[in-house]
């Protein structure tokens, strides 16, 4: 068994790297990775003392991943993540990482028969629609009103069947785009793929950033010092997203790979859920509390083109199929994540102070 991680030493292929080869020693796991990011090469131990090998590749480039040799497994993780990409600039290397990377990886999975997992993402859905959600103020965040639902959202979130009319930003559209390319290769040539649209992830060893992130950044600020803004609709804080652990995904892939009959047609959304989710102003308290520390968050009004106002991810398709539900709390994962932060303390302060 020969399991190849794209984006392997980021945030997430590093985790499910790490999960891969501790579930399944007998694997050869590969996490390749071009090592863009800051921080990603901080991973590079863990994957190492874990028996995972990492190769220097590329996905844009498909001699890098012809290079790797055959895999039975191949899970997409490689992407330039930040929604802001793109804007006010050239947008070439978003697009040659999250399409033209994707669709090299796609071959490569097709030359080999390989099983196909690809990491979407919520941002699939327009912006004008979930901008136009009847939203209301609760306390310190914004929710539907009770009872409220309309095609495809509902109390439970935003679910696979809402309208995708519209524009989603640059990331958004490489995203679905690709999403649209894995649907013709499963028609065309019988590849076996999953697709996950995914909502927050987060957890230990995310490289929190303005743009993306927002759970680590919000932790190690809150822990090291440096400042933070509200940004966007008022400037008070009060946008939500559910969030879901890094680990509740590797356990959700791991049940779809046991029934890739029904896990490799259509779309999976995939998130925290109501359950897990929190305003920006909401984990400001949580992040004091547990710190001590309170920070005076800037006020910054204007809100970015590409911002939405309210997201939850609804899951309950992909729960009812493969009888799967986020084990970890919001709070769990915050925990984890200040406890990373704290061990971590010298490594980690220079690059999220």
């Amino acid at each position: 068994m020969r399991i190849l991680v794209t984006g392997g030493a980021g945030f997430v292929g590093s985790n499910l790297s790490l999960a891969f080869k501790r579930d399944n020693p007998g694997a050869e796991v590969i996490a390749a990775d071009n090592l863009k990011r800051r921080g990603s090469e901080l991973n590079l131990l863990r994957l190492r003392e874990a028996g995972v090998r990492f190769e220097h590749a590329d996905i844009r480039d498909p001699s890098d991943i012809a290079a790797l040799g055959p895999m039975d497994l191949l899970i997409e993780c490689s992407a330039e993540p930040s929604v802001q990409a793109g804007y006010g600039g050239n947008p070439a290397y978003l697009i040659d990482t999250n399409l033209r990377g994707t669709l090299n990886c796609l071959e490569a999975a097709r030359t080999h028969d390989a099983t196909f997992v690809f990491l979407s993402t919520s941002r699939v859905y327009p912006i004008d629609p979930l901008r136009a959600l009847p939203l209301e103020t609760k306390c310190n965040r914004l929710a539907l009103p009770t009872g409220a639902a309309g095609p495809g959202w509902s109390e439970y979130g935003i679910a696979e069947d809402f309208d995708l009319t519209g524009h989603r930003s640059l990331y958004g559209t490489t995203k679905l785009s690709s999403e649209h390319f894995i649907e013709e290769y499963r028609a065309a040539f019988g590849l076996k793929a999953i697709i996950n649209r995914c909502g927050v992830l987060a957890g230990p060893w995310q490289m929190g950033k303005v743009d993306q992130g927002f759970m680590s950044l919000w932790a190690a600020r809150h822990l090291y010092g440096g400042t933070l803004s509200y940004n966007g609709f008022g400037g008070h804080g009060h946008q939500v997203r559910d969030v879901l652990h890094v680990d509740d995904l590797y356990d959700l892939i791991a049940l779809q790979l046991t029934k890739a009959e029904e896990a490799t047609t259509g779309v999976w959304n995939t998130g925290g859920g109501a359950n897990n989710a929190t305003s920006l102003k909401e984990l400001t308290d949580a992040c004091s509390t547990r710190s001590g520390r309170s920070l005076g968050i800037a006020c910054n009004p204007e809100t970015n083109p590409a911002d939405i106002p309210w997201f939850v991810t609804d899951s309950r398709k992909v729960s009812r199929t493969f009888d799967w539900r986020p084990k970890r709390t919001l709070d769990d994962l915050l925990d984890n994540i200040f406890e990373w932060l704290e061990v971590q303390r010298a490594t980690l302060e220079p690059l999220l102070r």
